[in-house]
């Protein structure tokens, strides 16, 4: 008897002593486990005489439920403290403003952003969206759009090519979002004003470059399409995109193999402090190419150049992006950080409209 008061009292000890429930449950392993030193006491009995075993397993048992006792009464005073310290360390200020949660955690990227933008101003010009594959062939990317056979476009510098078919066939990751065009004007009677959004690729990668990029083209075609119109469209989108009263543009004379003619449009701007802010100031920034649609290309795709003509210009989303929101570095666009995306992302639920402003 005086062997289990020993244990007890030792047991008990270890008990108290038990600084957490980890602890406290490896105390109850040593005593009440499978090969634990009462569990052993128990597993004795069987040994015993039934005198011995009936005064001997009353003990055991008294024993057991003295350290179960204990133990309950210790695991509830440890879960009380642990509440303690973890209420004590999370403590809420309540006049702080509560966190974002859910979708207003995410934001949409500057491309989709400018997408979105250049929808709704187009739309409100009465043009549809038009997409397209953005693997084409080369008749559709180079030869319906009038590009000679030898033009420097097609060199590998400048296209990504694939692997020839078994008919000797190159198709290619389309370097211009055209190939729309020329699948509208297959499919489409005039007359026809859609834009044309959409990934392009070509060979080439610096500050301003990348090898994948963003484009928007726009195509107009009807009997009496001028550069007048063409002029109009383009003066009443920049005004509405970069969201100024008025813009200046002026048109210098270029080439493209499926416009004639074909023109560079300039807008005027002020680069003090090194922002560039449209609407105001004596300098002049590049910003689309655009012209006349050739009349080989209406030719190419099925259209009488005597009775339909149109126009078309081509603008980079990534770097009216740029321009719009002040970003340095192209290559950026496409980094995955999520530190530059929370930085220069929009909210989710913030959708560009006229009347409410596009950049929100």
């Amino acid at each position: 008897m005086s062997d289990l008061n020993e244990l007890q009292t030792t047991i008990l000890a270890e008990i108290a002593a038990a600084l957490d429930e980890a602890a406290l449950d490896a105390v109850r392993v040593s005593a009440l486990g499978k090969k634990g030193s009462i569990s052993a006491l128990l597993s004795g009995l069987g040994k015993m005489t039934p005198e011995a075993r009936k005064s001997e397993g009353a003990a055991i048992n008294s024993l057991k439920d003295n350290v179960n006792a204990a133990l309950a009464e210790r695991r509830a005073v440890l879960k009380e403290a642990a509440l303690e310290a973890r209420l004590k360390t999370e403590t809420i200020d309540v006049t702080l403003p509560a966190p974002a949660q859910g979708v207003a955690l995410g934001r949409i990227h500057p491309v989709t952003q400018v997408m979105d933008e250049l929808a709704e101003i187009f739309a409100d010009m009465g043009f549809a969206i038009a997409e397209g594959p953005d693997i084409e062939s080369d008749d559709y990317n180079f030869t319906k759009l009038n590009f000679p056979p030898d033009h420097p476009a097609r060199d590998m510098h400048d296209t990504f090519f694939f692997n020839p078919d078994k008919d000797g066939n190159r198709r290619v990751l389309r370097t211009h979002t055209s190939p729309v065009q020329v699948r509208t004007m297959l499919t489409q009677k005039p007359p026809i004003r859609v834009i044309c959004p959409g990934r392009t690729y070509r060979c080439d990668s610096d500050q301003t470059h990348t090898p994948m990029f963003h484009q928007v083209e726009g195509l107009v075609i009807d009997r009496s399409a001028n550069l007048g119109h063409l002029k109009w469209i383009l003066e009443e989108f920049l005004k509405a995109f970069f969201e100024v009263p008025e813009v200046k543009m002026r048109f210098r004379p270029s080439y493209f193999p499926f416009t004639e003619p074909s023109m560079e449009a300039d807008v005027q701007c002020s680069r003090k402090g090194g922002e560039v802010r449209f609407g105001e100031g004596e300098d002049w920034l590049e910003i689309l190419g655009c012209g006349m649609v050739h009349p080989n290309v209406l030719r190419n795709c099925g259209l009488d150049p005597d009775v339909y003509q149109g126009f078309a210009w081509g603008i980079g989303i990534d770097r009216l992006a740029m321009l719009k929101y002040g970003m340095p570095d192209l290559r950026a666009f496409f980094e995955a950080d999520v530190r530059w995306l929370k930085h220069y992302g929009f909210r989710p639920l913030d959708l560009p409209t006229l009347a409410g402003g596009l950049s929100g």
